[in-house]
């Protein structure tokens, strides 16, 4: 029997659903056996699509698909059962998303013309090339106010994002074909280290957090993480994993690589400013040089090889850009709300 012994721990259930799903990991070695029951559709449905509860029980059910946990049968990845709850999980997120998103048209075809298709995508990136004259987002506060204990947190938690950052948008590749499939590699290869271990950016992130005393384990900040981290993550998950929403994952893609290189050199001066180390700094410093070229073979190959091969998921492209603004705007409103009042952003103590 395939039981992982290297994965990270199952952390602790924050609800019904969440604990339902633990107690069904953790039922018994073999996934033929008998198990508990899992959630109902209605229960589902009760519960908040964004709330802390119902992201962890989807990140549970995404992260049998990277690198499982520790005592979990590696078999029960594809068991239908949790299949099923994890579509109703999906559903639940995936219609709040749909109904939050502005401008977002559906997730497959779209009835519009091309040409009026193609300028709601051109808009949708213009949106993320604006810089603010004066920012107040995430990373203006820590490059100009941060103290060393929230650039603590905010890597703590970013972690389960930057631990696994180019993974899932490695799914999309069999999903895309010609300029699209070929920019898409071309970009992943050099997030994977280009071909140098040492250089793959989840093990640069790994460094990082070893500069600011963390464990820089795969997964060891979940229990901290809050459930705006995990909408983050779960995004990439569900569009990654769909075929149907493949045009969404290009989008989600360009978000991320357009808006990285300014805030990369934000977040760099933060971690100079604080003190965070050579390793840290150097992380930032690296995105900022890297994502300015990966922008432009995102925008130029990825986005427009797609649209060239397949026009009509250029809705698709749109919602996936906003949807993926919506819940980092998410995030970054959490861990600001709670630093500026005084209190830390984390579930549990570092």
């Amino acid at each position: 029997m395939d039981i992982d012994g290297t994965g990270p721990a199952l952390p602790e259930a924050r609800g019904e659903l969440s604990s339902a799903v633990l107690t069904w990991l953790t039922s018994g070695a073999d996934p033929r056996g008998e198990r508990p029951a899992l959630p109902t559709a209605d229960q589902v449905r009760a519960a908040d699509a964004y709330g802390e509860d119902l992201q962890l029980a989807l990140y549970l059910c995404y992260e049998l698909h990277y690198r499982g946990f520790r005592g979990v049968a590696a078999a029960l990845e594809w068991h239908p059962d949790l299949l099923a709850l994890r579509a109703l999980l999906e559903e639940r997120f995936l219609t709040a998303l749909r109904a939050d998103v502005p401008a977002a048209d559906g997730d497959t075809a779209s009835d519009g013309d091309a040409a009026s298709d193609r300028n709601a995508v051109e808009e949708a990136i213009g949106e993320l090339l604006v810089e603010p004259v004066h920012g107040n987002g995430l990373s203006h506060f820590l490059e100009q106010e941060g103290e060393l204990w929230q650039v603590r947190e905010y890597a703590a938690q970013r972690s389960l994002y930057h631990r696994k950052e180019a993974d899932p948008h490695a799914w999309v590749l069999p999903r895309l074909w010609g300029k699209a499939k070929a920019g898409m590699a071309a970009v992943e290869f050099d997030e994977f280290g280009g071909g140098r271990a040492e250089q793959v950016h989840a093990e640069l992130f790994a460094d990082l957090m070893k500069d600011l005393g963390l464990d820089p384990a795969y997964g060891r900040y979940l229990d901290a993480a809050n459930a705006e981290v995990l909408a983050t993550v779960n995004l990439m998950s569900l569009f990654g994993l769909h075929r149907r929403l493949r045009g969404a994952l290009v989008g989600h893609f360009a978000s991320v690589e357009i808006t990285s290189s300014p805030a990369s050199r934000r977040l760099a001066h933060a971690m100079k400013r604080t003190g965070a180390g050579a390793a840290a700094e150097f992380f930032y410093t690296e995105h900022v040089v890297a994502d300015a070229v990966h922008e432009q073979v995102v925008r130029r190959e990825v986005v427009d090889g797609l649209l060239e091969a397949e026009p009509h998921l250029a809705a698709d492209v749109v919602f996936g850009i906003r949807a993926t603004t919506f819940v980092e705007g998410r995030f970054e409103r959490r861990l600001l709300d709670a630093w500026k009042s005084g209190a830390g952003s984390l579930r549990t103590s570092l």
